[in-house]
This record gives C-alpha cells, sequence and structure tokens, in this order.
C-alpha cells in the first residue's frame, strides 16, 4: 500500500502557526506515526485516502492543546494527574449505544438462563430450542463485543468496523463452541455435539491469534504520552510472540477435545470437564510462561 500523502499536507496544516521548539518536532512526528497508522486502518475500512486522512487529523483534535499537555509535569505526577486527563478527555457513551448494550446483555442472559433451564430438564425444550437459545445468547455476545470495539472511548479511537466486526465473529464462534460443550456435557445432546464445540472454540482462539498479532495502536496521542512510563504488553511489543501463543492455543484445544471425545466413548462423559480443566490450565501456564518470559533483548 502507497504511503497516504494527504496526512503529512494536513498535518503541516495543524501545526501552523506553531512555534516549531524542538518538544513541537518531537510531538509532530509522534503524531504523524500515530497518523500513518490510522489511515491505513481507515482505508483497510474502505474510507478513501483523502477521507481517511481528513478523519484521522479530526480525531487528533488541537495540536495546541497535545503541546499544553506535553509541557504539563502533572500526568507523571501520579494517579491524579491521569485521573486529571480522563476527566479532560473524557467521551460519554452515546445514548443508541447504551440501549444497545442493555438489550444485548438481556438477550445474552436470558438465552444463557433458559438454555442451562432446559439442558438440566427443568423446562420442557427439545434440543434444537436449546441450541437456538445458545445461538442467540451467543449472537447478543459477539454483537455486544463488536459493537463496544467500534466505539470511540476516552483512552482509544473507534476500531475499524470490519476488525470489529471479526472480533464479534470470533467471539460468536468461541461463546456458540461452548455452549455446544456444556449441552453435551449436560447429556441432552449427542456425543458427536462435541465436534461443533471443538470447531467453534478452536477457530475463535486462531482468529483471535490473527486479530491480536496484526492490531494496531488504538490509544490516543494524549493516553500514550501519559502511560509512557509503563511497561509495555510483551504481545504487544512481539506480535510474532502473540501469533506462536495463538497456535500453542489451537493445539492445545485440538488434543483437549480429542481426549474429550475418547473420555466420553469409554469411561463415560463427567469425566470431560476434568479434561477440560486440564486443557485451560495448561493454556494458562503458556500464557504465562510466554507473556511473562524475559525478552528477546535482555
Amino acid at each position: 500500500m502507497t504511503e497516504n500523502t494527504d496526512i503529512h499536507r494536513l498535518l503541516d496544516e495543524a501545526f501552523r502557526g506553531v512555534e516549531m521548539t524542538p518538544d513541537a518536532q518531537d510531538l509532530k512526528e509522534e503524531v504523524r506515526t500515530s497518523l500513518i497508522a490510522r489511515t491505513a486502518e481507515l482505508e483497510a475500512d474502505g474510507r478513501t485516502p483523502a477521507d481517511a486522512a481528513r478523519t484521522a487529523v479530526a480525531e487528533l483534535g488541537d495540536v495546541r492543546e497535545l503541546l499544553d499537555e506535553g509541557t504539563d509535569a502533572a500526568p507523571s505526577a501520579g494517579l491524579s494527574g491521569y485521573a486529571a486527563l480522563q476527566q479532560k478527555h473524557r467521551v460519554r457513551p452515546k445514548p443508541g449505544f447504551v440501549v444497545r448494550v442493555v438489550v444485548w446483555s438481556a438477550v445474552a442472559v436470558i438465552g444463557i438462563t433458559l438454555g442451562i433451564l432446559s439442558a438440566v430438564g427443568v423446562l420442557p425444550i427439545i434440543i434444537w430450542g436449546q441450541v437456538a437459545l445458545f445461538g442467540f445468547a451467543s449472537t447478543a455476545i459477539g454483537l455486544l463485543v463488536g459493537d463496544s470495539l467500534s466505539q470511540e472511548t476516552t483512552t482509544n479511537h473507534p476500531m475499524p468496523s470490519g476488525r470489529a466486526g471479526a472480533y464479534a465473529l470470533a467471539t460468536f464462534l468461541g461463546a456458540y463452541g461452548i455452549g455446544f460443550g456444556a449441552l453435551v456435557a449436560f447429556g441432552t445432546m449427542p456425543v458427536w455435539g462435541i465436534v461443533f464445540a471443538a470447531l467453534g472454540v478452536i477457530t475463535s482462539i486462531i482468529l483471535f491469534a490473527f486479530l491480536g498479532a496484526t492490531q494496531t495502536n488504538r490509544h490516543k496521542a494524549w493516553t500514550r504520552r501519559a502511560l509512557a512510563d509503563e511497561p509495555a504488553n510483551r504481545f504487544e511489543r512481539e506480535p510474532e510472540t502473540a501469533a506462536r501463543f495463538g497456535i500453542y492455543s489451537a493445539a492445545i484445544w485440538i488434543v483437549t477435545f480429542c481426549v474429550i471425545a475418547v473420555l466420553v466413548f469409554t469411561v463415560g462423559w463427567w469425566w470431560a470437564p476434568v479434561a477440560f480443566a486440564a486443557g485451560f490450565a495448561l493454556m494458562m501456564l503458556v500464557l504465562a510462561r510466554m507473556l511473562f518470559a524475559p525478552d528477546k533483548k535482555s
């Protein structure tokens, strides 16, 4: 992809009239890097290069305010300074988004509750009705995640709708896979249902790993400066490590579901939760090992 030249022109216009001190020049280059990444996201979401550049610069706000924040020592003084910055840049949730969150949360809770009650025999709902209930709940959870990521927040720019939709899909697949696994565990679905559970969970892990490894910075400029002294997440510093963790997790869950299938066919389904817990514990150990291992450069 060719570089969006509109960024440099609009950035020069934004800094017009600003005395280019060393601090101002450093800020300009930092902002330039952020704008290049942001416009790339917007272009990937279908915006034209010119529109993407204008949107990214508009999200930036007044550069004079950024310069004032950069020369203010308060943000690094402690929690009160950061809290003050949060209050200054606070973005209130849109009313429509709040309504959608309430609706989708209610659908998810109702779907899961009715699905579990029917699975344990309290409600007389047939198996495909139970599958539909978990499907509604999983859809609501996925929409909740995707919509939340596509909103602008106090600290983050909104995620492009395409990428937010991918996160929603990954969430849906994972939640639905867990729902199928629950139905098999409760004994209301035949053992072959574990295949759908495995496909959902493993595909979700792979998709989450890909999205995490290719995620670009969404933090606003003031947040990055305020948190500059905070230790970075290793997965953010080393995307290849995040990708490896996704591959390892997928392999762990493939083996786990194979073991569950063998246990169900041999000694009974009540051993399935043990294998599931063992797989989850192993994944967490791998996560801890990869996330907190010494850096490559050390």
